[in-house]
């Protein structure tokens, strides 16, 4: 009986691997695994398209389409006449955005990453909030997290060696050569601190509603989970894309030569 348990286990197994990646899900409710739809042939290699891709896609395009149409807005603006409620909406996200970096990274330096910040801020708000469109957040991906941090792990970098030329390097020997090992796994530790912060808290409420929708009655589904949509998506999704920005813009103002 021992050995053909262990026969079917082992001829499961091989099933498994064999057979192309299925769908992963709570509940035919809500989806909390990354699936693979359809793959394609790169080098050699077989590479999956997922709903990852798939929502980065979407948010991708809703932030060209939302850019197009604010520009058209804005050339078609006459400057003579007070604005409508689109142009009132877009001044007052980039007053918003122009504030909040020179706020932190003061009024030299700030304004040069309004840019990045804010499309950033766009980004991560809308890659948050997708779980209320029925999609899975890209930021339950750590794909997509890591990336995220690691361009910014390249601006801080980048302008280490841009305004403290080699003291950026023997910054690390600071304030004893004996503590460079620390100051290194320190810098070394800082894409992977802000990568795992949006992905954990993105992930775990992912997990939690998916978990709900998969043991509570159907009829359930369509009043409780509200409120915690609200929560996980709404407000934590804001807050995790404050931090991840608040955190960015300290980072790369330390590596400034004098706080303006």
């Amino acid at each position: 009986m021992g050995n053909q348990l262990a026969l079917l286990l082992t001829q499961g197994v091989a099933t498994a691997t064999d057979a192309a990646p299925a769908p992963a899900a709570a509940s035919d409710g809500l989806d909390i695994g990354i699936n693979g739809y359809f793959s394609y042939s790169f080098f050699g290699h077989e590479v999956w398209i997922t709903n990852t891709h798939i929502a980065i896609v979407l948010v991708m395009l809703t932030l060209m389409i939302f850019a197009v149409v604010a520009n058209r807005a804005i050339k078609k603006a006459d400057p003579m006449k007070a604005p409508g409620a689109f142009l009132n909406v877009i001044e007052l996200m980039v007053e918003k955005i122009d504030g909040l970096v020179k706020t932190n990274m003061g009024e030299t330096h700030g304004l040069k990453f309004a840019n990045y910040i804010g499309t950033l801020f766009a980004f991560l708000i809308l890659a948050n909030l997708a779980g209320l469109l029925g999609l899975r957040p890209p930021t339950a991906d750590y794909g997509t997290t890591l990336a995220l941090a690691l361009i910014t792990f390249v601006m801080i970098h980048y302008n280490g060696f841009k305004y403290q030329k080699f003291g950026h390097i023997t910054g690390l020997f600071q304030p004893i050569p004996l503590l460079f090992p620390i100051n290194l796994i320190g810098e070394i530790a800082t894409p992977l601190s802000l990568s795992l912060r949006l992905f954990g808290n993105v992930m775990s409420g992912t997990v939690m509603l998916g978990l709900i929708y998969g043991l509570v009655p159907w009829f359930l589904t369509l009043v409780w989970p509200a409120a915690l949509h609200g929560y996980f998506d709404m407000f934590s999704g804001a807050i995790q894309t404050y931090v991840f920005c608040m955190l960015t813009m300290v980072f790369i103002s330390q590596t400034f030569e004098t706080e303006e």
